[in-house]
């Protein structure tokens, strides 16, 4: 999800929930800690130099459990961070405390934004000598030569 998606759901909302992919939603105490755009010039085990651009939600639980974060107060947070910090209508990436800081992609499902899980990947597969793998074939479904000496029961093997 885009920053001016988010933007254009916040005055939609009565209120702010995120919502793991499990089905757990994160406490509705919740605070927004950080909202920033993160840069990442890295390069990758080919050797292609990359450049990488994202906003960062970072969210919070406290033990102030009467705390609740409105649509309004969420949107006027981005709008400051664009207009203090320059930052662009980038993909949104969130980072929410489990066993560890975990990184999420953003959706929205009608009523709450789904945190979605990331993975790692090799962004050079062709360079890196990670072999391909195999096409698997199921042998039921290959057409039989009538003249071949190796069928079924022919002995030949």
């Amino acid at each position: 999800m885009k920053l001016s998606e988010i933007k254009n759901i916040l005055p939609t909302l009565q209120n702010v929930e995120f919502q793991l992919e499990n089905g757990s939603f994160v406490p509705e105490h919740f605070h927004v800690t950080e909202v920033g755009m993160i840069t990442k010039n890295f390069i990758d085990c080919g050797g292609v130099i990359r450049h990488e651009k994202v906003v960062n939600f970072q969210l919070w639980n406290a033990n102030d459990f009467a705390h609740r974060l409105k649509p309004g107060k969420l949107l006027s947070i981005i709008q400051l961070s664009e207009e203090k910090l320059g930052i662009e209508d980038l993909e949104i990436e969130v980072e929410y405390q489990s066993d560890t800081i975990g990184k999420y992609d953003l959706d929205f499902n009608g009523r709450s934004f789904i945190l979605k899980t990331k993975s790692t990947a090799c962004l050079a597969e062709d360079a890196c000598g990670i072999p391909s793998e195999k096409q698997k074939v199921n042998l039921v479904g290959v057409p039989q030569n009538q003249n071949s000496c190796c069928t079924p029961n022919s002995g030949c093997c």
